[in-house]
């Protein structure tokens, strides 16, 4: 089973409990994952997380050790779509991160300095 390191943020929300908590992925696989931070949690307990492209995901808590635990999927995932960036829509570039001109365009297409 091929596992993927990375790093990324994730929501969880266990069942039976109101609230979600902010978890860090450590690595990701198409059946599970390990999470670090959260609540406290115990082998067996039932989750949600919802990841990144992915959306939420149903499982269970396999293992505790420390504040890593082990999340194991009830249904495989393709963890390179979680692992891919974000779409923007039309642009890949949030508008606001773009270059801006110095200066204006003109009828002929050209920029020209004000």
């Amino acid at each position: 089973m091929t596992r993927d390191s990375l790093f990324l943020f994730a929501e969880l929300e266990f069942d039976g409990q109101p609230g979600t908590s902010r978890v860090k992925v450590r690595n990701l696989s198409a059946g599970g994952m390990m999470a670090e931070g959260g609540p406290t949690t115990g082998r067996g307990e039932r989750l949600t997380i919802k990841l990144r492209n992915i959306g939420d995901v149903k499982g269970s808590v396999a293992w505790v050790q420390g504040n890593r635990f082990g999340i194991a999927f009830d249904e495989e995932i393709d963890p390179r779509i979680a692992r891919a960036p974000v779409s923007q829509g039309e642009h890949e570039t949030p508008r606001y991160a773009r270059a801006a001109l110095t200066g204006s365009l003109h009828g002929d297409g050209a920029v020209r300095a004000i």
